[in-house]
């Protein structure tokens, strides 16, 4: 995990289909992890969200947790 990508919300919205402020919501509640830059913008691991697109995470994806 050390050698992981760092995705921004952008890219990670694309990834599920949605506005990058919801991703930005998802890891406020913390149903996606997050890392801050010094600059405090967020980032996301790609094992992470790989792992919840394929549904390897909890019992739904933040999408599917949304839409309940």
């Amino acid at each position: 995990m050390e050698n992981d990508r760092l995705l921004t919300p952008g890219e990670v919205a694309a990834l599920f289909r949605v506005d990058p402020k919801t991703v930005t919501r998802w890891a406020a509640s913390g149903r996606i992890g997050s890392i801050r830059t010094p600059g405090g913008h967020r980032r996301f691991r790609e094992s992470e969200v790989r792992a919840l697109l394929q549904g390897e995470l909890g019992d739904a994806s933040p999408l599917e947790q949304e839409q309940e």
